[in-house]
């Protein structure tokens, strides 16, 4: 069953993430056997298809680690086509205003509720319900995560917040500082200024809100600011760790 909505509606917990770009079940398998939370399998920016995607949300099977799917935009035939591979929820990418996080919300569910067409056809074995079962059990377990990595979605963050369905705000660093013309400049007065509106209007709406965190201080700062999930990425920990191991050969 699964188990990610949970752990997030309790406000004393907190929870690791990873964020998958490499195409490969073996390493989606491996994070999740290490105690991961969940990942964050990206088909925005990694180089996943369709296939490799299914074989890394059946690779956190046996483990309590939920697979999301970051998918390429804000559209229900994507969200609809990775969930019916079984993914536990979606990650949205570009997120502007409350119309934005509402069509989110909708694309998770079945009318009347929401948007979703109906064909759990893979999704019901990687849950263990049955076909026409799905819906009843699963629906309400699917989790909703929003990105907030654009100036716009910081004008409009306390209506978006407002919205009904949403389980986690996610401030996208990068993508962030890029919006406001000062990409990758994260100690820059306009991105603390941003990033300190999210916070304060997500702790309002008691939304759980996750950040990236590459190291230790990082995720004691996130902390500290009321964040509860810290994100990691796959690719940077692959190249951090060559990097060290690299650096033993020095004379």
């Amino acid at each position: 069953m699964p188990s990610l909505k949970r752990k997030l509606s309790d406000p004393a917990r907190r929870l690791t993430s990873a964020i998958c770009t490499i195409p490969s079940a073996i390493v989606t398998q491996a994070l999740a056997a290490s105690g991961m939370d969940f990942v964050m399998i990206d088909m925005e920016h990694g180089a996943v298809d369709h296939g490799t995607c299914h074989a890394m949300i059946a690779a956190t099977a046996g483990t309590e680690c939920a697979p999301m799917v970051r998918v390429a935009q804000n559209d229900p035939a994507q969200v609809k086509r990775v969930l019916d591979m079984g993914a536990e929820g979606i990650v949205f990418p570009l997120i502007r205003d409350a119309e934005d996080a509402r069509a989110a919300v909708a694309s998770l569910r079945y009318p009347p509720r929401g948007t979703r067409g109906f064909g759990p056809f893979i999704a019901q074995s990687r849950w263990g319900t049955s076909l026409t079962g799905y819906r009843a059990e699963i629906e309400d377990h699917l989790v909703c995560c929003l990105l907030i990595e654009t100036a716009e979605a910081v004008a409009n963050i306390d209506a978006i917040c407002a919205v009904d369905g949403i389980d986690l705000l996610v401030v996208a660093a990068f993508d962030l500082t890029t919006s406001l013309g000062i990409s990758g400049q994260f100690d820059h007065p306009d991105y603390l200024r941003a990033q300190q509106i999210i916070e304060e209007a997500a702790l309002r709406a008691g939304l759980p809100l996750g950040g990236a965190a590459l190291n230790a201080t990082q995720a004691a700062a996130l902390f500290e600011r009321g964040h509860r999930v810290i994100a990691g990425f796959d690719v940077l920990w692959l190249k951090q760790q060559t990097a060290e191991m690299t650096s033993w050969c020095a004379g």
